[in-house]
């Protein structure tokens, strides 16, 4: 869920670079009945982008063509469209919707769900399992604007895990962003904090809105309204113990999406907001 602006701790890091690369490539416009794209995932086998919308939008997902075209969209029937903020998918192709948009950090129902692979051929498919899950380190809903830690918009699914990265909506907003990990099972659970990193301390520019990683797991990437952060040379999961490169995209526009397409291209989706935006971008990682 979007109060959208549109323009008006520690840090183990083994190093913090700047790098600013121009080249973001403009695919494709988004099909215009997609007002609101909040996720996207790859399947390089078709050449396709799965993509949802966040709350106030349907319980579908939608199957996008290297042209642009709307292929299918598909009805989770058993599953409701609280706040979806973002879409990944495990190895084995099966997909995850993440149910965690909490904007006024007060929801208690925070989920995700599991497609399968084999449901993403019908019309009308069923979830085969939610994932149900709360945050340890929050006991206020919601907490006092200080301490609006508990949003995501980003995560990925990795060797049996989900990885949150929170969306800060704290008042005097400084980067902080905590990572979480949640396994991979039907049930509820409690999510585990593993790091803490920050970003800038302008939110119109360092808010975190979706999260990527690269197909032979040695890079994640970041996203937010015009550039990204890209953590590289970590251990396991210790993704903020690695080193991290803010990249300029040299564009602002409301992104809310990104997936890798290989081991160095990025695919990166806006909304349209003040005739800006509504497409799909490719970006290649030096």
């Amino acid at each position: 869920m979007k109060k959208f602006f549109l323009l008006g701790t520690s840090l183990a890091l083994l190093a913090c670079q700047q790098q600013s690369n121009t080249d973001l490539k403009t695919l494709y416009s988004l099909p215009k009945k997609l007002k609101e794209v909040s996720g996207i995932t790859y399947f390089p086998e078709t050449n396709m982008i799965y993509t949802l919308e966040d709350s106030g939008n349907k319980n579908e997902i939608y199957a996008i063509n290297s042209e642009g075209k709307l292929e299918k969209n598909i009805a989770i029937t058993n599953a409701v469209n609280t706040d979806w903020e973002d879409i990944t998918k495990d190895k084995e192709g099966n997909i995850y919707i993440g149910d965690f948009g909490n904007n006024d950090n007060e929801r208690q129902d925070l989920c995700i769900y599991k497609v399968a692979k084999d449901e993403l051929n019908k019309e009308n498919a069923l979830s085969e399992y939610k994932v149900f899950f709360s945050y340890p380190e929050q006991t206020e809903f919601p907490p006092k604007k200080k301490e609006l830690f508990y949003d995501v918009e980003s995560f990925f699914e990795q060797d049996g895990y989900f990885y949150l990265f929170t969306k800060n909506r704290s008042k005097g907003f400084d980067g902080t962003a905590f990572i979480y990990k949640i396994k991979n099972a039907s049930g509820t659970q409690k999510a585990v904090r593993i790091g803490e990193f920050k970003t800038c301390a302008n939110y119109n520019h360092c808010v975190l809105t979706s999260a990527t990683i690269s197909p032979d797991g040695k890079k994640v990437v970041l996203l937010s309204h015009d550039k990204i952060v890209l953590f590289k040379d970590f251990s396991g999961d210790l993704f903020h113990k690695g080193t991290q490169t803010e990249i300029s995209l040299n564009h602002f526009s409301q992104k809310e999406a990104i997936v890798f397409k290989d081991n160095n291209t990025l695919l990166i989706a806006d909304e349209k907001t003040n005739k800006v935006g509504g497409n799909v971008y490719e970006f290649k990682l030096q």
